[in-house]
């Protein structure tokens, strides 16, 4: 245990040793920088009080004893006032205690002054050096060190923030960009599954019938799955692939519908530049059949799709004997629609629906020009 003991005190001293190794040469350079600019200041205020003086002496002295309150009140208004009070916006505090600040300083330089008047000239006035005799030019010089490293540290204070702030910012569109992407995700995948148990209840009943069209189904059904699963991680597809998978949707329901299904479905040669988000159109196919009802004795389905310069014009209506209650009855497929949209193409699309007699049409503009590839 005690050699533990000193294995593990002789691994914090090595740590700390390190940690010294590499903090040293920052605090190094600090202080380094510091002693730089006083002494820079010592010989700016060496030149102006040297003005018509040879007596250097005095100068120094009095140079020397002037660069320490320079520093306090520096130190003082750089370190304490103006994080505390000014950063903060307590400005009644921060003008009192600078008034305070400048109160005792014009104190103390009148100490330094008299001091060095007394124990160095011995109360000759005659000899002293003129520049040194102005309390207000002595005033000035000092306060203009301390107004020039205020501003440097206002000035440094304020592209720190605006740095975190930016880099705050940024963080929070990039989460919301994430938590959009996720939700969009969601909402791709978010497809009725009724539609998939009604298709497998069909083949399943072809399959008992030993049907010929069996087969025919199932790769249908295949190719929609996998546009449905995979196709969707896509930012876009074309929209000459989405009216295919449309098209191949309605051949599926009709199967399941039979006889009971009128339904036309005017798409013309659409351009294979055209892009849309995928699955942007089928969930409305999917509602004309989902709540669609039979009038007469049939389901009705009208859809056409048309694109002019970049503007794509979709509209579908279905037969409806009931009128909508409420928004709840038509499920999750209009609202996820609607989310989608917003995502995709905020203000750049018109949807409307509207309920007739018998009937129900959602009509969908979206201006794709926007969101072409150039």
């Amino acid at each position: 245990m005690v050699i533990g003991r000193y294995c593990i005190t002789g691994a914090i001293k090595n740590c700390n040793i390190v940690v010294m190794t590499f903090r040293l040469p920052k605090i190094v350079q600090t202080v380094s920088l510091h002693l730089l600019f006083w002494t820079g200041v010592w010989f700016f205020f060496f030149y102006f009080f040297s003005y018509n003086s040879n007596d250097n002496t005095y100068i120094i002295w009095f140079s020397s004893c002037l660069l320490p309150l320079t520093m306090g009140v520096t130190y003082f208004m750089e370190r304490i006032l103006i994080p505390r009070f000014l950063l903060k916006r307590d400005y009644q505090k921060f003008a009192l205690y600078t008034f305070y600040t400048f109160v005792v300083s014009s104190y103390l330089i009148v100490l330094a002054l008299y001091g060095c008047l007394i124990f160095l000239l011995k109360f000759n006035v005659a000899i002293m050096p003129p520049m040194s005799k102005n309390f207000l030019f002595i005033l000035i010089l000092v306060y203009l060190v301390v107004g020039v490293i205020s501003f440097i540290s206002i000035l440094n204070n304020t592209l720190k923030t605006d740095a975190k702030n930016k880099e705050l910012e940024n963080k929070i569109l990039a989460t919301q960009l994430q938590l959009k992407e996720q939700e969009l995700h969601y909402l791709k995948r978010q497809i009725h599954p009724h539609f998939l148990f009604n298709t497998l209840n069909t083949i399943y009943g072809f399959a008992l019938q030993k049907s010929k069209h069996t087969p025919e189904i199932i790769l249908k059904l295949s190719n929609l799955l996998d546009y449905i699963l995979y196709q969707i991680n896509q930012p876009k597809v074309a929209l000459k692939e989405e009216v295919l998978h449309i098209k191949e949707y309605i051949e599926l329901e009709k199967i399941r519908f039979k006889d009971s299904l009128l339904i036309r479905f005017d798409a013309p040669s659409i351009d294979s530049s055209i892009q849309v988000s995928p699955m942007l159109l089928i969930p409305f196919v999917e509602n004309a059949f989902k709540h669609g009802e039979l009038v007469d004795g049939f389901l009705r389905i009208d859809a056409s799709i048309r694109v002019d310069n970049y503007q794509m014009e979709f509209k579908i209506s279905n037969s409806m004997r009931s009128p909508v209650e409420d928004e709840a009855k038509e499920g999750i497929g209009l609202s996820n629609i609607n989310k989608r949209l917003d995502l995709n193409y905020l203000n750049n699309y018109q949807l409307k629906a509207t309920r007739e007699k018998d009937s129900y049409t959602a009509h969908l503009i979206i201006d794709l020009k926007p969101f072409a590839d150039v």
